[in-house]
Formats: C-alpha cells, structure tokens, sequence
C-alpha cells in the first residue's frame, strides 16, 4: 500500500483560530497575518468559553467570533459537529488551536486531518498532556521547550511541524519556565501556519517535511 502524503495548499487561505482563555499565540498569528508575513486570513475565532478574553481581542479587531455553549450538546462529537459545521460555513482551510481547553473528537481530528494545528509547551513527545512546564522541572530536563504539530486523535501525537528549545534553569519555577517557552511559541506558531500557506509543508506518514521554495 502506498504511503499516504499531504501537501499544504500554496494559496491566500482562511484560518478559524479555537481558544479557551487570552489567545495570545491567536495575537502572534494575527500579528504576523497583518505584517504580511502570513499569506491568510481569520475568518473564524471560535470558543467554548463565553467569556474568553480572546474572543473580546477579536472583536476589538473586527473579526467575527463565534461562542458555543457545550453545555447545549449530549456529548464531546455532537459539540464537535456543530463546530465543524460553523468552520465548514467559513471555507476555513486550516484550523489554528491557541489554548483551546477542550479535547477534540476523533470526528474532529478525522475531518481536519493535517489541517488542524496546535502548540504545545514541551517538546513532544516527552510531556503530553497538562502541567508540563512543571513536569519538566519535575524529571530534572535540562531542556524544554515548545511544540507546534497536526492534531491527531491520540492527544498530542500527531505530526510534528516545528520546535524550538529552551534551558530549564535550577531554580525555575512552572511560572518562569512557561514564561521562556511563550515567547519560542509567539514565534514558531506563527512560522507553521507560514509555511502551511507557501504549500511547504509535506505529510508523511507521521513525519512533517519542509519543502525548499
């Protein structure tokens, strides 16, 4: 059977960004989108949270927003399918995860595959889930760092896109750490959803390739 690849789109897309609480890798990427540095557009910041400071940011910025209560759905895949219907009204060729709080449904991850990204604060994939900066700290690591990688149905598994690398101090503490890891998230998010749009970003397997322009 041949291997399965996925080649990003070389075009001007359209992004839904899905957060939880501030979004501020949503303000990097939006910032890097107005700059010209990102060849895309927000059509969508969607949250689960009705009182999401992001969701005020986006406003604030004349973007559209989109709030869903969860409590309104029986289950995380019929959440899930409301949202995607909304992203699916908006021809959103990628959906950009900024500290959205929720577990995606493998429906999600299935409809979106290699089209849906998130940013990690450790370097995958050492350290999933939640608390990781303290976890770091924890197994004495002399590195941490951050991750941005396609979403997939096993959380925070999926196809690593790019990494940056920072040093865990001795006397660090889960706040300073995760300090020094957002700044290297503001910037490699903003590069992947970049390089996503110059169509260099090639799927394999659960390898990322970067293509040369």
């Amino acid at each position: 059977m041949a291997e399965e690849i996925f080649v990003s789109p070389k075009k001007r897309g359209r992004i839904a960004v899905f957060l939880s609480g501030r979004g501020s890798n949503f303000r990097a990427i939006h910032a890097a989108i107005q700059a010209g540095r990102i060849n895309a557009g927000i059509s969508l910041v969607f949250s689960n949270i009705e009182a999401a400071p992001g969701l005020q940011t986006a406003r604030e910025e004349g973007l559209e927003t989109l709030y869903l209560n969860p409590k309104l759905y029986a289950s995380r895949e019929e959440y899930d399918k409301a949202a995607v219907r909304e992203v699916r009204k908006r021809d959103v060729d990628l959906v950009c995860l900024a500290g959205y709080m929720r577990i995606l449904s493998p429906y999600f991850c299935r409809e979106f595959k290699n089209r849906c990204m998130n940013i990690h604060p450790a370097l995958l994939p050492s350290f999933p889930g939640l608390h990781v900066q303290q976890k770091a700290i924890d197994w004495g690591v002399r590195f941490s760092g951050a991750t941005v990688h396609f979403v997939a149905e096993e959380v925070d598994m999926g196809p690593i896109i790019l990494q940056a690398m920072v040093p865990v101090l001795q006397d660090d503490t889960e706040e300073t750490l995760a300090a020094r890891i957002l700044v290297e998230e503001h910037k490699i998010y903003p590069r992947s959803v970049q390089l996503f749009f110059e169509g260099r970003i090639e799927v394999r397997g659960r390898r990322v390739f970067i293509r040369e322009t």
